[in-house]
Formats: C-alpha cells, sequence, structure tokens
C-alpha cells in the first residue's frame, strides 16, 4: 500500500513584487479616479448643488441685511454681512465634507465599497482618496459663494480671494477627515445622522459664525476652543481683516484669556484633520 498523500501546503503569501515607484503611481492613480469621481457627480447635479447654496445665501443677504440695520458697525468692526460672510463660508463648505461620511457607510451597506477594497491599493489609500474628493467638492462650492464677495462690500483682491481660498480648503479637509472618522467607527447612516443632528447646531452656534464668541457664557469658551468649525471661521474672519480695511472684529477664540497667532490656529486646523485621517485610515485598515 502506498502511504496516503499528503495535503499540500497553503500558498505562502508574498510581497508585491512590483517596485516601489510603480507601487506609489498605483497608490497615486486610485486617489486620482476617486477624486475625479467626485468632481465628476458634482458636475453631473448642478440643481443638488445650486440647492445647496440656497441655505447660506439666504442668511447673507435676509438675516445679515436685516440685521446689518439694527447692530452697530462698532460693535463687530464691520458690517453685519461682511462679519457673517466667514460663517456662510463654513457653512457652505460643511454639507459637503459631512456627505462623504454619509457615503462611506452607504457603500458599505450597498456592497459597492466590498468592491472598491478588490482594487490592489492599500485601504488607507483609498480613504485618502475619498477625504481628498470631498475636500475638492467642498473647496468648489465655497469658491462659488466666494465670488459674491463683492456683494457685500469686500474688494476682489486676487491675494485676499488666494488666502480664503486656502482656509476653506483647509477647514474642509479637516471637516472632512472628521466626518470620515466618524463613518469608519458607526455601521448605520441613521446613528450617523442622529449624531450630526445632535451636534451640528450647537458647533454652529459655538462657531462665531452669527455673533462674537465673547457674548457666549464664560462656560462655553472651552467649547468653542474645541470646535473645529470655530478654528475655520476665525481664520477666514482674521484673512479678511488683515487684507482689507475693517475695523477689528471682536476676539474669536481664546486660550486662557488670550487670542493665538493667525498661523497657530491653522496649524491646529490642520493637525486636527491629519490626525482624525490617521485614525480614520487605522481604524478602516482593521475592518473586515
Amino acid at each position: 500500500m502506498t502511504a496516503p498523500a499528503r495535503p499540500a501546503a497553503p500558498p505562502v503569501p508574498t510581497a508585491d513584487p512590483a517596485p516601489p515607484a510603480t507601487r506609489l503611481r498605483r497608490e497615486l492613480r486610485a486617489v486620482h479616479a476617486l477624486v475625479h469621481r467626485d468632481l465628476l457627480r458634482l458636475s453631473s447635479q448642478p440643481t443638488h448643488t445650486a440647492l445647496m447654496l440656497i441655505q447660506p445665501v439666504l442668511y447673507l443677504f435676509i438675516l445679515g441685511g436685516g440685521l446689518a440695520a439694527l447692530i452697530p458697525t462698532s460693535t463687530l468692526g464691520a458690517d453685519y454681512r461682511t462679519y457673517l460672510f466667514p460663517g456662510m463660508l463654513m457653512m457652505t463648505i460643511q454639507t459637503p465634507a459631512i456627505m462623504v461620511g454619509i457615503r462611506l457607510i452607504t457603500d458599505r451597506q450597498s456592497g459597492y465599497l466590498r468592491e472598491l477594497l478588490m482594487a490592489p491599493v492599500h485601504r488607507a489609500t483609498l480613504l485618502l482618496g475619498s477625504c481628498a474628493g470631498g475636500t475638492a467638492v467642498a473647496a468648489v462650492q465655497g469658491t462659488v459663494l466666494l465670488t459674491l464677495a463683492g456683494t457685500i462690500g469686500l474688494p476682489y483682491d486676487p491675494v485676499l480671494l488666494l488666502l480664503l481660498l486656502g482656509g476653506m480648503i483647509l477647514s474642509s479637509f479637516t471637516l472632512t477627515a472628521l466626518s470620515l472618522l466618524l463613518a469608519v467607527t458607526l455601521n448605520r447612516p441613521e446613528v450617523f445622522h442622529m449624531l450630526l443632528g445632535l451636534v451640528m447646531m450647537p458647533l454652529l452656534f459655538l462657531s462665531g459664525g452669527f455673533f462674537p464668541l465673547s457674548s457666549l457664557p464664560s462656560w462655553s469658551h472651552p467649547l468653542a476652543a474645541l470646535n473645529p468649525i470655530a478654528y475655520g471661521v476665525d481664520l477666514l474672519r482674521r484673512t479678511i481683516t488683515l487684507r482689507t480695511a475693517t475695523g477689528t472684529p471682536p476676539p474669536g477664540i481664546t486660550w486662557f484669556g488670550h487670542q493665538p497667532p493667525l498661523v497657530l490656529e491653522a496649524g491646529v486646523l490642520a493637525g486636527a484633520g491629519v490626525l482624525a485621517l490617521v485614525w480614520a485610515a487605522r481604524k478602516f485598515s482593521r475592518q473586515e
């Protein structure tokens, strides 16, 4: 009798034989494809984009126009519509940033995410592509509202517009990264929507977008200092103050009674976005 044949040993996984340069190009192509997908979705839905711009435009011209006659310029350092403009820019970019997280959850439930994970790229690359796509879409929509700067008395100064665009891109990145972190933590879109309903309105009121943070109770100041939207609003408003002849607005975010430098605020906002994206990528890479 012959001895029974031994079962074949399972194949030993091998490393990707492609050179590092080829692997890098493959990862970058995946990021580019995801960004291109989001921009194509944006261009194919002009009505949806216009509807998302209606609310900040109404706030800017109706609410801002009505309160501008009641609030003296000396109180805010500028006309109320000028004071309100950074908050409306943040309101414009926050919606597409949040939609990235919602889309990730729905893609997971529909099975599209499973198909996407079959691509020969790292999971973190897919998350980075989603973050870059959401940032690009949010920045594009914010730029549309930015074109209305002249209607509220702001000059079409190229340097000012570029600085505001840079501030919007940085804020869009941070909000998108935080949205993705929340999405990889949750499994159901209903829970995601419920949490957003609970926290988004308080975050807007604690951002300084509608009224000075100094007018709020003292117990809310530490909460405002933890609010990423408040950093984005403060960054945009202080940029406008530096490039225009408007008066100095009331201080926004304060640390122990002092307003941090503008560069430090931008660094905190960027650091929060990077930390959220890295944390989300680690959790996403561990999911089955």
